[in-house]
């Protein structure tokens, strides 16, 4: 019977009889501090001016384009992505491309869509295919890395378009040949050196391929190019 009173006994019925006298000390701060400044305060833009916001952006997007031109050394570029240096980039190459002389029939009104269109759809294809692939990187850092690699490209552009200031000979195709060449392959170079170690080992060469293909007819439309008249 004894043994049964016993279990039935409730388990810290003992408890209420503990008390902490009042000459013991209790140690530590339990105070909840009403508000607290972490790393996210420091980099908080609600109250930058619009100047300093500009600023900033604009120097990230060189430092990307930095980055581009030394791809060993561009780890930021996957880490802080954003989209306006390939907007310019690509806005300012279909601009440089618009006003070729197959286009003056048309006005060389669909060049600068034609050129848009196939920058934008190209990327957004690779980067469908990198992640059906397995690839590690976002959707928008794939993008990222495109449209910052066009860099070279846009930059053989403008070398492209003085040359053909001076002549349109054979001399002027070499220099252009040559000029288009070493653009694409830093622009293959520079994507690849991103792209591939986000995607299994043994399926690299199907990210490859694709953006040789990009970047190939980009550098043909460049190439090909032949100001009106």
């Amino acid at each position: 019977m004894a043994e049964v009173e016993e279990l039935n006994k409730p388990l810290f019925a003992g408890l209420s009889d503990v008390s902490i006298a009042e000459d013991i000390p209790v140690e530590g701060d339990i105070t909840v501090p009403l508000s607290s400044h972490g790393v996210d305060d420091e980099v908080s833009t609600l109250d930058e001016p619009v100047k300093d916001t500009i600023l900033r952006d604009l120097r990230a997007v060189g430092q990307k384009f930095v980055h581009v031109m030394y791809p060993k050394e561009s780890s930021a570029l996957l880490r802080d992505w954003d989209l306006w240096g390939p907007l310019l980039l690509c806005v300012s190459l279909a601009l440089m491309l618009q006003g070729s002389a197959a286009d003056n029939q048309n006005d060389s009104g669909p060049q600068f869509a034609e050129v848009f269109v196939i920058i934008w759809f190209g990327s957004i294809i690779i980067t469908l295919n990198s992640k059906l692939l397995g690839g590690t990187i976002s959707f928008f850092q794939s993008l990222c890395v495109l449209g910052y690699c066009i860099l070279p490209l846009t930059v053989a552009m403008l070398v492209c378009r003085l040359v053909l200031l001076g002549s349109a000979g054979s001399v002027s195709f070499i220099i252009r040949l040559v000029v288009v060449t070493a653009s694409f392959c830093w622009s293959t170079f520079a994507s690849t050196a991103f792209l591939a170690d986000s995607q299994p080992p043994n399926r690299k060469a199907l990210v490859v391929y694709p953006v040789f293909l990009f970047y190939f007819v980009i550098g043909w439309m460049i190439l090909t190019f032949s100001p009106s008249h």
